[in-house]
């Protein structure tokens, strides 16, 4: 096989419909999980209106929930490395991180 087959086969293409590249803006999320699905709601919540509204659900099989912990996780190290520590607002500071993740199980 020469180099440019190798390079194809690690290509990968994917499609973003243009009403989807558009995104939904949440600053809430809701996650629950079943003995075989992680369920993702992401909200919006605004002042003056009762209920959050849901905008978003995405359901994963457990292994692509922790494949999803450890991309957001190596994120926002990076993104801290890069713009400096998020900070959130009325938490205390922690030393440790919330979570660890044993590599190589998902």
């Amino acid at each position: 096989m020469d180099n440019n087959q190798n390079k194809q086969q690690g290509q990968f293409q994917m499609e973003l419909p243009q009403d989807v590249a558009q995104g939904e803006y949440a600053n809430f999320a809701i996650i629950t999980h079943s003995s075989s699905d992680f369920i993702l709601d992401f909200a919006r919540m605004l002042p003056g209106v009762p209920k959050p509204m849901v905008k978003s659900r995405v359901i994963l099989a457990p292994e692509h929930a922790k494949r999803l912990l450890m991309a957001l996780q190596e994120n926002i190290l990076r993104y801290e490395n890069e713009f400096g520590k998020i900070q959130i607002p009325n938490q205390e500071p922690r030393t440790v991180a919330p979570f660890s993740i044993n590599k190589g199980e998902a």
